[in-house]
């Protein structure tokens, strides 16, 4: 692997986890109000809709059926899995309850990663990533989220299938592009969308256009465009590494909460953030044995 495909892949994760980084805050708002399988799958069904329109107006082939089994698997992970287990949860936990727990993704990913792909790693690497799974646990009893509740279940459950939708997407991604790889994923998905959205549509629909604001970005950015940088960054610095960078996704998450909720910073989270931010760049500098 060049640097500069490092940097580069390092740039375009750092990326997709910014446009991620607002998922579960601005899940937490809508869900109470469209309820969770219309929030977890109905998101996918507008991104769905904008796969259409990128894939027609770029006349792209459909793909070849060697790739079916893989877009299948991404899609059980990052159309199905995640958003629907993690909407449902955020029915009884709050916001940031189910950012510490699912914090535990990037570790899941990275540990799927190897598995899956046989990506060679150095202690170093994996010192870094238990570094960022402690910060998260350090999080959690912080903020008084290390109590375990039923939604625990539904938010690990959602953090796994994130992980095999990542790793399999970012395999993919390396023959196919990232944006290809969510396009196709999306679109493969609709039969079976369609009917569980349409039957849980609310009777009636809120007028608020903070609700709808939401919903069009956990849809368009989280679900859609997201994807675009992060599956690329995975392909171009390797799923293991660019995942370890995930664990500033609750940081950001932290950072959206205070501005957009008010919520208050106390001194012991910054330093649990600290922690954080001290396992992604020693992730960063961990180099993979094989590597160049």
């Amino acid at each position: 692997m060049s640097k500069n495909h490092d940097l580069e892949g390092t740039f375009y994760a750092l990326a997709g986890i910014l446009m991620f980084s607002m998922t579960l805050t601005a899940s937490r708002v809508i869900v109470p109000v469209l309820g969770g399988t219309f929030v977890g799958l109905g998101r996918a069904v507008l991104a769905a809709t904008l796969a259409v329109i990128v894939l027609i107006s770029r006349r792209e082939k459909f793909p070849e059926q060697r790739y079916w089994r893989s877009i299948c698997i991404t899609a059980l992970g990052v159309v199905f899995g995640f958003p629907l287990l993690s909407s449902l949860a955020l029915k009884t936990v709050p916001a940031i309850h189910a950012v510490v727990i699912t914090g535990l993704l990037p570790a899941m990913t990275a540990t799927l990663a190897v598995i899956r792909t046989k990506e060679r790693t150095t202690p170093l690497f994996w010192v870094a990533v238990a570094l960022g799974v402690v910060g998260i646990l350090v999080f959690a009893f912080i903020e008084g989220a290390g109590a375990p509740q039923p939604a625990d279940a539904l938010l690990f459950g959602a953090g796994l299938l994130g992980a095999v939708g990542y790793v399999e997407g970012g395999i993919l991604a390396k023959e196919m592009d990232g944006w290809r790889v969510i396009s196709w994923t999306l679109v493969f998905s609709i039969p079976f969308l369609l009917p569980p959205v349409l039957l849980n549509l609310p009777s009636s629909l809120p007028s608020d256009p903070i609700i709808w604001l939401c919903f069009v970005y956990v849809g368009a950015i989280s679900m859609y465009l997201g994807f675009f940088a992060w599956y690329k960054g995975l392909a171009l610095a390797g799923i293991a590494r660019s995942s370890a960078l995930q664990v500033l996704q609750p940081l950001f998450s932290m950072i959206w909460a205070v501005l957009l909720l008010r919520e208050a910073l106390h001194i012991q989270t910054i330093f649990a953030a600290v922690i954080v931010i001290a396992s992604a760049t020693l992730s960063r500098f961990a180099r993979l044995k094989g590597t160049t």
